[in-house]
């Protein structure tokens, strides 16, 4: 059986976190993050940031695992999820909706993350029936040479043991007075060194992330971008990892970790702004040009779903098949959505809003 290459440590690590340089990219990360929880109060209907910002933050955390794909290819997935045509999509979707069910047991559980969560959204995401790892035998090696980097704990009752404090850590706010911030860093690196399933350990962790700032009131829904800084900073981020395991790095973790944070509710903010600002505008729109047609229900599922069908406006209207196409023809008519065909269907995009989220994704 291969040997463990670094011992877990007990929560919080018996070294002093709160060091200077930690406390100034705290301040810089609680900050921007406040501005997003502040900013996405101003969208009305929250369901469509929760839906439009998963499917974004979970496309940048598949790219970390190498399961690249297109925007197109992304809604398209959603809209016709029977579709076999581009599976990394599916992918895609499928963190998109792990991330739902974590969001989901934590209000049903009254704000807890317990690890019965964590492993149905495994389940979900790799469509798979089991749990934790239970057979010896992983190992993290280097893309590139295929070294082994890192060995995580190959007892199946270890991972339990494990996997078991961490429940507490992450539930406890009594049992450790740090920021939740740090706390959240601290988490991610312990999640990821159990390394607790046999696939799905990095998108599981980084779910983890943004759930536990919705668990302890930093945001109010899952919202947070983290992923995208951690696309770009990939080497960094597997470098930070290691070198807490190999030299007991903390200091440099939490910082990358609080910058990830400072960096993309910046990011965040600024498609919400842009979300807001469209979603004012074609509502003043539809009301001048189409006052027979405008609903708040129509204006919230163009943007609730970038890519929209006939179904979809049925469903959240309630109104008949040939109503709902009716709106979305006369929307398409007048150019405020685009109609495209797949197959014997039609579907509807929001240009303008998925312009916004490839804008964004370009500039930073």
């Amino acid at each position: 059986m291969l040997k463990p290459t670094y011992v877990i440590p007990a929560l919080p690590p018996p070294i002093d976190i709160e060091t200077v340089r930690v406390l100034k990219a705290l301040a810089r990360a609680s900050r921007a993050l406040a501005d997003l929880k502040g900013q996405a109060k101003t969208i009305p209907n929250q369901g469509i940031l929760i839906d439009t910002l998963a499917l974004q933050e979970a496309k940048a955390s598949s790219e970390i695992e190498n399961i690249v794909t297109t925007q197109d290819e992304v809604f398209q997935a959603d809209l016709f999820p029977d579709d076999p045509q581009s599976p990394a999509a599916k992918e895609v979707a499928l963190y998109r909706d792990a991330l739902r069910l974590g969001y989901a047991r934590l209000r049903e559980t009254g704000g807890l993350i317990p690890n019965s969560a964590l492993i149905d959204m495994f389940r979900l995401l790799k469509g798979r029936d089991d749990g934790f790892r239970v057979t010896p035998g992983t190992a993290l090696k280097h893309e590139q040479t295929g070294a082994i980097v890192f060995v995580p704990p190959q007892d199946a009752r270890d991972i339990v043991t494990h996997m078991s404090g961490l429940e507490r850590f992450i539930n406890d706010d009594e049992f450790c007075a740090l920021d939740p911030l740090i706390k959240m860093a601290l988490i991610h690196h312990q999640f990821e060194s159990i390394h607790p399933f046999p696939d799905g350990n990095g998108r599981i962790g980084r779910i983890l992330n943004v759930l536990y700032l919705t668990r302890t009131g930093l945001l109010d829904i899952p919202v947070l971008y983290l992923s995208r800084f951690i696309t770009r900073n990939k080497a960094d981020y597997y470098r930070h990892l290691q070198a807490v395991r190999d030299e007991g790095a903390w200091e440099d973790w939490v910082v990358y970790m609080l910058d990830a944070v400072a960096e993309t509710s910046a990011t965040t903010v600024e498609i919400v702004a842009g979300i807001r600002d469209q979603m004012a505008d074609v509502k003043h729109r539809m009301r001048a040009e189409l006052p027979k047609i405008y609903s708040q229900e129509l204006l919230n599922n163009l943007f609730r779903h970038p890519y929209t069908r006939i179904e979809y406006v049925q469903t959240d209207l309630g109104v008949s098949r040939q109503t709902a196409a009716k709106y979305l023809d006369t929307l398409a008519e007048n150019g405020f959505v685009e109609k495209h065909r797949s197959g014997k269907s039609n579907y509807f995009i929001n240009v303008a809003l998925v312009k916004l989220f490839l804008d964004v994704s370009e500039s930073r």
